[in-house]
């Protein structure tokens, strides 16, 4: 296996390629990071284990052994609180900043309206980040140092799994918070989003479902994550390129209490690798012929 991190060596985001590419499809975990820069940290009113609300914790270690398997992983070293880069550009709410905005602001977008825009004002619960308003040349140096080089290194990755296989499926892995059992039903495991349909074929998300409850996982799909800005923008499968989101219940692999995995972390990742090898299964089965037909992001109009 080989790693790459971004931005000459920031610190952005690692790329973990295999040794031989043999399955057509690719996995990201955008919301795993970790790294608080002290910076950060002095500009938020929460302490350092209420800042962690909103990441999917340790998603990257769920998806570490994949690259094993033949495809390679991407995950996101910042954390989502810092910038959310499962949002669109424009998703910026002007009442956190001081100063006019070079970005474009924001459609307001409910996920704007509710404080979870690209740039989020609060955590996963509502808590408040930030202790006062935000210099307005901070959300383009945020997007500019790390939404960008995120969406573009995706996108290269895209283009190179679907060249060399002639389709491709793009994995976005998050977690969510425990389900609760209501009366006597079942929790959910996973809920697997496709955006009613829209962003893969049909054929993948039945396949992971079914990979899925064949090991005893408890599976619904777009209720309530049906997939969000990376699903939708990457999500095109009249050009061969497939992208479907897999949202794991944290209570399977991680103390929600403490932030830290539990022994259910092997068995997690074993679970998300069966899935993975069902997709891949599939998607070898869309693939047209390599070369037959040039196809890439930059083509469909698909860039950031």
């Amino acid at each position: 296996m080989r790693r790459a991190n971004d931005n000459g060596g920031s610190q952005v985001l690692e790329v973990i390629h295999p040794d031989r590419r043999t399955l057509p499809v690719l996995i990201s975990s955008p919301h795993s990071g970790r790294n608080y820069d002290p910076s950060f940290l002095g500009m938020t009113r929460l302490d350092s284990q209420a800042i962690r609300r909103s990441e999917d914790a340790f998603v990257d270690r769920l998806i570490a052994g994949v690259p094993a398997l033949g495809a390679p992983t991407i995950a996101a070293l910042f954390p989502r609180a810092w910038i959310d880069v499962n949002r669109e550009p424009g998703e910026l709410d002007c009442s956190m900043f001081e100063g006019p905005l070079n970005a474009s602001p924001g459609h307001n977008s409910p996920r704007v309206r509710a404080g979870l825009g690209i740039i989020p004002r609060v955590v996963a619960g509502g808590a408040e980040i930030y202790r006062s308003r935000l210099p307005a040349t901070e959300a383009q140096r945020r997007i500019a140092s790390c939404y960008a080089p995120y969406h573009t290194t995706l996108e290269h990755l895209i283009d190179e799994t679907l060249q060399m296989f002639g389709a491709v499926c793009l994995i976005d892995c998050h977690s969510m918070p425990s389900s609760r059992p209501a009366c006597a039903r079942k929790p959910v495991d996973i809920v697997l989003g496709d955006r009613f349909g829209t962003s893969c074929s049909p054929a993948v998300s039945q396949a992971a479902t079914e990979a899925l409850q064949a090991q005893g996982a408890m599976v619904r799909r777009n209720n309530p994550y049906s997939g969000g800005h990376i699903t939708r923008r990457y999500g095109r499968p009249d050009l061969g390129m497939h992208a479907i989101q897999i949202e794991v219940d944290r209570r399977l692999y991680l103390d929600e209490t403490t932030v830290k995995p539990t022994t259910g972390m092997a068995a997690t990742a074993r679970l998300l690798e069966t899935a993975i090898l069902a997709i891949a299964q599939v998607v070898r089965t869309l693939a047209k012929p390599v070369g037959t037909e040039e196809r890439t992001l930059t083509d469909a109009g698909r860039t950031a």
